[in-house]
C-alpha cells in the first residue's frame, strides 16, 4: 500500500513536470535550440552546363600574341670629366688620362603592341625615354629598328613606327565595358626571358590619384606583371587588346598581384593625336584641384562630395582671368555635374584650346557661374 502511494506521487510529479515543460517550450521554443528551425537559401535554378567551363585561353593568346613585340633600347651615357682635369698642375702630373670624357652604353627592355598595319606601335614612354637606338623583335623572329613618332609623358604613352611587310595587328577591345571579375591576360617580356603570358582578372577600374602619371584612369589587375612587361598587352578572353601594361605596386620589385594598365580607350586617343599633330593637344585652365573630403565638405558647408576645390591657380591664367579663386568649389562644367577631380580634369583636358566653358560652383556658401576660355596645356 505504501509502495502504491509512492508510485502515485511519482507519476503525479512527472505529469506536472511534463506539463510545465510543455508550457515553457510552447511559449519559448528558442530554449530548445538556439539555432533557427528553418534556414532559407537562394538556390540556383539554372541547369549545369559543362560546356561553359573554360578549358584554355590558347585561342585568345594565339590571336593577340603575334602583335606583341619585345623592345630593346640602347642609351649612350657620357661620363663627365674629372673636376680637376683643366687644372694645369693636375694635367702636369696626370696628363689627359683623366681628362677625356668616357662613354658607356646602357641597355633596357620592355614590350609593345602593333596597333595598325601601317606599322604603328604602342608602348610606355618610360620604356623608350632618352633612348638612342630602339630595336623591335616580333614574335615571328623578325627584328627591325623603330622610330619614335611621339610621346606623352603625362599618360606614359609612346608611339613608335616600324617598316615591315605583312605585320600582325592586334584587335582593339572595349575597355569601357570591362567589369570587375572579367578574365584578362598579360603578354610581355618580363625580365627579358622571352614572351610570356600570365592570367588574372580585372581587380578594379578607374584607379587614379596614385601619383604614377598626371592623367590616370588605370585598370587594376592581379595578372602577374613584372619588369619588362611595361608596354605589353592586356587582353580579354577573346584576344582583344583592352589595356597597355604600365606599372606594378611592389616592395620587392616583382609581381605582388597589383598591376596597373592604361585603358585602350585612353591610349588609342593619345596615339591618334600624336600621329595627327605630333603631340597631344589638351585644354588647360591653370588650376590645381583638390578632392572634397567629408571634413572639407563640413568646413565649406557643402552637402555633397561631388566636384573639386581649387587649391591653387596660375596668376594670369584662364581661370584667374575668368574670376575664379582659391577655395572655389567647382560642381559643373558646361552643365554637366562633376563627380570627382579625375572627371573634372578629363573634361577640361578634352576641351579644345580656344573654346569657352561655363563653370558653375559654390563660393562662401553662394552659387556662382563664370565663363572661362580654355588654352592649350603647357608642356610639363
Amino acid at each position: 500500500m505504501r509502495i502504491s502511494k509512492q508510485l502515485n506521487f511519482f507519476f503525479q510529479f512527472a505529469t506536472l513536470g511534463l506539463a510545465a515543460a510543455f508550457v515553457i517550450l510552447y511559449f519559448y521554443p528558442s530554449l530548445l535550440n538556439d539555432r533557427p528551425t528553418q534556414v532559407e537559401f537562394k538556390q540556383s535554378t539554372r541547369p549545369l552546363e559543362h560546356s561553359q567551363g573554360v578549358v584554355s585561353y590558347a585561342d585568345a593568346v594565339a590571336a593577340a600574341q603575334p602583335a606583341v613585340v619585345n623592345i630593346f633600347t640602347k642609351k649612350r651615357i657620357v661620363e663627365r670629366r674629372q673636376p680637376f682635369s683643366n687644372d694645369p698642375m693636375f694635367r702636369y702630373f696626370f696628363g689627359d688620362k683623366f681628362g677625356a670624357p668616357r662613354e658607356r652604353t646602357e641597355t633596357s627592355l620592355g614590350s609593345g603592341v602593333i596597333i595598325s598595319p601601317q606599322g604603328y606601335l604602342l608602348t610606355n614612354n618610360h620604356v623608350i625615354a632618352d633612348a638612342d637606338e630602339i630595336e623591335v623583335a616580333l614574335a615571328d623572329g623578325r627584328t627591325t629598328r623603330a622610330k619614335i613618332v611621339g610621346t606623352d609623358p603625362e599618360t606614359d604613352i609612346a608611339v613608335l613606327h616600324i617598316t615591315l611587310k605583312k605585320i600582325p595587328v592586334v584587335t582593339l577591345g572595349r575597355s569601357d565595358q570591362l567589369r570587375v571579375g572579367d578574365v584578362v591576360l598579360a603578354i610581355g617580356n618580363p625580365f627579358g626571358v622571352g614572351q610570356t603570358v600570365t592570367s588574372g582578372i580585372v581587380s578594379a577600374t578607374g584607379r587614379n590619384m596614385l601619383g604614377i602619371n598626371t592623367f590616370e584612369n588605370f585598370i587594376q589587375t592581379d595578372a602577374a606583371i613584372n619588369p619588362g612587361n611595361s608596354g605589353g598587352a592586356l587582353i580579354n578572353a577573346r584576344g582583344e587588346l583592352v589595356a597597355i601594361n604600365t606599372a606594378i605596386f611592389s616592395k620587392s620589385g616583382g609581381s605582388q598581384g597589383i598591376g596597373f594598365a592604361i585603358p585602350i580607350s585612353l591610349a588609342s586617343d593619345v596615339m591618334t593625336q600624336i600621329i595627327k599633330h605630333g603631340k597631344v593637344v589638351r585644354g588647360w585652365l591653370g588650376i590645381q584641384i583638390q578632392e572634397i573630403t567629408p571634413e572639407l565638405a563640413e568646413g565649406f558647408g557643402l552637402t555633397s562630395l561631388n566636384g573639386g576645390i581649387i587649391s591653387n591657380l596660375v596668376k594670369g591664367g584662364p581661370a584667374d582671368k575668368a574670376g575664379l579663386d582659391r577655395g572655389d568649389v567647382i560642381t559643373h562644367i558646361n552643365g554637366k555635374e562633376m563627380h570627382n577631380v579625375r572627371e573634372l580634369l578629363t573634361v577640361v583636358s578634352q576641351t579644345l584650346p580656344g573654346d569657352v566653358v561655363v563653370v558653375k560652383g559654390m563660393r562662401k556658401g553662394k552659387g556662382f557661374e563664370v565663363r572661362a576660355k580654355v588654352i592649350q596645356r603647357p608642356a610639363q
